[in-house]
């Protein structure tokens, strides 16, 4: 009687011990999912930065390429309408005084047009540059505002 009473109270003992353990294993479990949930989430955070980032960088890009193809197709229609003129005025010109004075107009008309050409791409490169720091470390700061008003709350 008396080794049924242990036997039991052991047995009653253990499954005391057993249901603690598999509590204590529930409750360290959705800890664990919780602080993997938390690690997903500042992984999408930092991805979501550096998506931001990038796309500051290619929509600086995207505007410099818009700035510059703009320029290359007004030059180039340019190009071809004093080519016409000139090459005209050369043709059917009877003058050849009208047509030594239209070579020399030509000469510098092309000269100052490719000086405004080359300045303008020039400074579409510049005003590239400029825009891409002055919009990436905007980019950069709200990032990191955000991280350190993040890291305050917690």
């Amino acid at each position: 009687m008396l080794l049924t009473s242990v036997c039991l109270l052991l047995v009653a003992a253990s499954c005391t011990l057993l249901v603690k353990t598999i509590r204590h294993y529930h409750a360290a479990n959705r800890r664990v999912i919780a602080l993997r949930s938390r690690a997903l989430v500042q992984q999408s955070e930092i991805q979501k930065k550096r998506l931001d980032l990038l796309e500051t960088r290619n929509r600086s890009k995207v505007l410099e390429d818009t700035v510059s193809n703009g320029a290359a197709a007004v030059e180039k229609m340019h190009r071809t309408l004093t080519n016409a003129t000139f090459g005209l005025i050369d043709r059917f010109s009877s003058d050849d005084k009208f047509r030594e004075s239209a070579r020399k107009a030509r000469e510098t008309h092309d000269q100052t047009s490719d000086k405004i050409y080359s300045a303008l791409h020039t400074t579409n490169k510049a005003a590239h540059l400029l825009a891409d720091m002055l919009l990436t470390k905007r980019t950069e700061n709200r990032i990191r505002r955000s991280h350190s008003r993040r890291r305050d709350q917690d």
